[in-house]
């Protein structure tokens, strides 16, 4: 690959840090410009990172060396600023959720496609040595064919810490379109799609108080859901259930993610992280076997934008951060509340390839053998 990537930010918020640090990784990729959506923060955010721009997005969108935008701002903004990067003539990769419903996200995926522009979006954390060494144990037969999945996001919200929590207690926030990408991606990347859903739903608590600076003491008026118990069933006949909340306190410690086979079981790390243990049980063993890494811990948040630019420059080379997969997530995400409302079962119309293992044994800084 003889070039770069040329990358800019649009959105200059808390999680910007993680993607410098993570992209200045990878050697494909040249971070060139940030822009904020409002007030000074890429002034400060360039300063801070010795990034060689800040300006308004309007004047990042016309930047011709930018090949590359990546979309940071809060989820109500995603598809707006997607559709005016991809007007732009700049390939996207978005932060989760791709958009607040199916409907957006696929009018951003048909636009790309038009404009013969790639899309990616967050999360990539299932390309991390964690979720990879559990995705290469079951292709191998570790544990047989997959029978049942169980998975757990238990806390007691994000007001208590984040700079600036109001959005996730809005229309593309809760656990579900906060967290669940982590989860979902996670067991797509493992099961492949899913292929109907049901569950329930509710608000335990209307109104939040910000306890974390700079808004202490501030109301927030809760909108969206914030307790799921959720089933689902892959295409493959795997059928999982998650409790996604954001109204408990902290109790008994319970896994991540636990996937059940037909041979044995796998337990998984925390699919927000890119490392973590691999613990697989075997029948009749009663202690379980900590699995060592076949693939790096040492990547971060911007391995999905790196894996996206190989494909930039290599057309035939799929990535697999995709924009269909996280459009197929949406369209799951979304039909939690709606089997909730109507006490149903809800098919998902969409699919979405299973994304490609890594390649075992890469250094921290490649994605491809």
């Amino acid at each position: 690959m003889p070039r770069k990537i040329k990358i800019g930010f649009v959105g200059c918020g808390n999680i910007l840090n993680q993607y410098v640090l993570g992209c200045r990784r990878y050697d494909v990729l040249e971070i060139v410009a940030c822009a904020s959506l409002h007030g000074t923060s890429a002034h400060t955010k360039a300063a801070e990172h010795g990034i060689p721009r800040s300006c308004t997005v309007d004047e990042l969108l016309a930047m011709p060396d930018i090949d590359l935008v990546i979309n940071l701002t809060v989820p109500a903004a995603h598809v707006a600023v997607n559709e005016a990067a991809l007007r732009a003539g700049k390939h996207i990769y978005a932060e989760k959720p791709f958009a607040l419903d199916s409907r957006g996200g696929a009018r951003v995926l048909a636009l790309a496609q038009e404009r013969g522009l790639l899309v990616g979006c967050a999360p990539d954390t299932f390309l991390g040595g964690g979720l990879q060494t559990a995705r290469k144990l079951l292709d191998d037969g570790a544990v047989g064919r997959p029978v049942a999945a169980f998975a757990f996001m238990l806390c007691h919200g994000h007001e208590h810490w984040h700079p600036s929590p109001e959005f996730y207690y809005a229309q593309g926030g809760g656990p579900m379109f906060d967290m669940g990408p982590y989860y979902f991606t996670a067991l797509i990347g493992l099961l492949g799609p899913v292929a109907r859903v049901t569950g329930m739903a509710k608000t335990s608590i209307t109104e939040r108080t910000i306890t974390s600076q700079p808004l202490a003491g501030k109301k927030i008026n809760v909108t969206v859901p914030t307790h799921y118990a959720s089933t689902a069933e892959f295409a493959n006949g795997t059928v999982a259930s998650l409790v996604l909340s954001f109204d408990v306190w902290p109790g008994p410690v319970l896994p991540r993610i636990v996937i059940y086979g037909t041979e044995g079981t796998l337990e998984l790390p925390d699919p927000n992280r890119f490392d973590g243990e691999v613990r697989l049980y075997r029948p009749g063993v009663k202690e379980p076997q900590v699995i060592a890494h076949t693939h790096s811990i040492a990547r971060g948040r911007g391995t999905g934008v790196a894996d996206m630019a190989y494909s930039i420059l290599r057309r035939e080379r799929p990535h697999r951060a995709s924009g269909e997969l996280a459009n197929h997530l949406v369209e799951v995400m979304e039909a939690f509340d709606l089997a909730s409302a109507e006490g149903q079962q809800i098919g998902i119309g969409s699919v979405c390839a299973r994304p490609a293992a890594l390649p075992t044994g890469l250094a921290d800084n490649v994605l491809d053998a």
